[in-house]
Formats: structure tokens, sequence, C-alpha cells
């Protein structure tokens, strides 16, 4: 069996007892077959088999994402994307690649992620409000929420709105008919402003069992805290919280908020903080500092990420993101300040 076939097995059963473990048997395999991890382990000097700790891993700037083909292949392995994912941003800026290997392990993993949250797909309707994403295409985002409306198996088949707000409450009142489901409206921050600043009252915004902003303005609409934005949002879809999503292009996993914009991460996807001027300084105690993500879903491509994403942890776990570093890009993952 290969490496990549039998460590995909033991993916499915982590757990946080293992965890650790199998993150530095991918951190050695990465370090030896991805190119521009193992380019970068040179220059910093650090020799792999020296590493037994999980907080001794360096982690890869985000950046390269933007300027290097990220992924890992076996010689005798090589492989070409089945899908490529874009990050979403301006013109003028540098989106970041994501070669994807297998979409369909994207899928299978995100849908159990998001299963450990909120229970079975097939109990919601998934409806999104995502223009940024749809217009610029390539979306990781978009295609999640592709394979949710698909094994969902929900009677709805369109599911994604780019400006049409009023054929978005059509559908929101038809769900809410067809009953039997949880309905889920998924939209990017500032879309959903959008929406119930067009149709403030209408009482089709009310019928979401939950309602999930995936964060950015996008430079659509100026920068807000976190407990004012949610709170905005909270009046006009008469919800008590609004739930998040945590994820990036260069990740295949996710972590969610329930509410009051705390992730909660899985064994799959761990979050470090770090010193933001000391990139070596990560580690699972630290209160406050700018994010790592260990994201063991991404055996294809770099499963240490230095992002750019500020972060605060809390006893339990959770943690929130405060926003960004000074001059990162506008990206599409949350940016909220809390």
């Amino acid at each position: 069996m290969s490496f990549r076939a039998a460590y995909l097995r033991e993916l499915t059963a982590v757990s946080p007892a293992t965890a650790e473990s199998l993150a530095l048997k991918l951190f050695r395999h990465q370090a030896q077959y991805c190119a521009a991890y193992r380019n970068w382990l040179a220059a910093l000097g650090c020799q792999p088999a020296r590493v037994q700790r999980l907080i001794d891993v360096p982690f890869l700037p985000i950046e390269f994402f933007k300027t290097q083909e990220v992924v890992t292949a076996e010689p005798g392995d090589e492989w070409q994307p089945a899908q490529v994912f874009r990050s979403s941003g301006t013109t003028q800026m540098q989106r970041s690649r994501h070669l994807v290997r297998d979409p369909e392990l994207y899928h299978r993993h995100a849908q159990r992620l998001f299963e450990e949250q909120y229970g079975s797909l097939t109990g919601w309707t998934f409806l999104a409000l995502l223009p940024s994403y749809l217009e610029q295409g390539e979306s990781s985002l978009v295609a999640m929420v592709e394979h949710f409306v698909r094994a969902s198996g929900q009677p709805q088949q369109k599911a994604f709105f780019l400006h049409d707000h009023a054929a978005l409450l059509r559908a929101l009142e038809e769900a809410q008919h067809l009953g039997g489901r949880n309905i889920m409206l998924i939209g990017v921050t500032y879309a959903l402003l959008d929406l119930a600043a067009a149709y403030p009252n209408h009482p089709a915004l009310r019928m979401p069992s939950a309602v999930l902003e995936t964060g950015g303005m996008k430079g659509r609409r100026r920068e807000m805290i976190r407990e004012e934005l949610h709170a905005e949002l909270s009046a006009a879809f008469g919800k008590d919280v609004i739930h998040s999503e945590y994820g990036m292009t260069e990740l295949l996993s996710q972590a969610y908020s329930p509410g009051h914009g705390r992730f909660y991460t899985s064994p799959a996807l761990q979050v470090l903080l770090r010193e933001p001027t000391d990139p070596f300084s990560a580690n699972f105690e630290r209160a406050s500092g700018a994010i790592n993500v260990v994201d063991l879903a991404n055996i294809d491509s770099c499963a240490f990420i230095e992002t750019r994403d500020l972060g605060r942890r809390h006893s339990d776990g959770s943690f929130e993101v405060l926003g960004r570093l000074d001059n990162s890009d506008i990206r599409g993952c949350s940016q909220l300040a809390g």
C-alpha cells in the first residue's frame, strides 16, 4: 500500500490522541516530496529528521501559493490537477492557486467536518448568496456548497443566487413550505448585508434555521468589528446568533462557529498561534497572535501553513479571528475583529 493510501485511511479515523503523530508522519513525507516546502525548509536550515514535536515544525508562508506550485508527489506518482481552486481578490491582486489532485477527497472531508458540527447533510436545505465567488470562479467554497446541495438530496436544485434577491427570498419561502428540513443560508458577508438592506423586515429573511457568513467585505462595504456585524445580521434575520465558517483556498479543511465568532476545530484542522514578528514561536498555549494552521487533509499540497490572520484562543480550545496582519491582501476567509 502506498504512503498516500495508508495515510488517507488513518485520516478518516484521526482523533485528538493520534493527530500529532499523524501530522509528524505527513511532515516528514512532505518535507521530502513537496518541492516548494522542501526548498523552504532547506533555506531555514531545518533538518526534518530532527523535528520530534508538532510545535517545532516550520510552517510554509501562505504567499507561496501565489508564486509556486505547492504540490506533493513521489517519483513515479506525478499527477495533474483535476481541479484548481483560486483565492478571491481584486483584479490587481495575484490570486493564490491550490492544485487539487482529488476533488472527491475534498468533498468527503468537507462533508465530514460539516456533519460533525451540524448533523447529516440530508437534514438541511442549502441556499447560497456568494456573488463574488461565483463571478471570479474556481472557488473552493462554491465547490463545497455545490457538493452539499447534491449530497443532501434537497428538493430545491437551484441553490445559488448571484444578485437576484427576489428569487432567493422566494426560494426561502418554498423551502419552508416544503418543510422537513433545516434551512441554511450561506452568504459572503457584504452580500448578506446587501440583502437585508434591500428587503428590510421581509418575512422570508426569518425563515433560515441558520445564517452562516463566510467573511469578507471585498471592498464593497466598510469593515466592521464582529460584534457590530453580527448584531446587524441578527436583527435583520431574527436570529440569536450568526454562524461563521473559517476556511481558505489553500486548505481542504474548515472550522465552524455556531455563534459569537468562536470557531471549533477538529483533529484534522489544528490552529497554533505565533508571535507576529517571530515565525518560529507557534504553539498551542499562546492566547493571541498570528494563526498557523495544520490541515491534515492537505496531503497533496502542504499541510503546514503560516497564514496572515490574527487570532485569539479560548480556554475551551476554540479560537476567534481578530483581523489581518498589516499589508495583507483582502481574502475570502473571515477577517472580523472581535
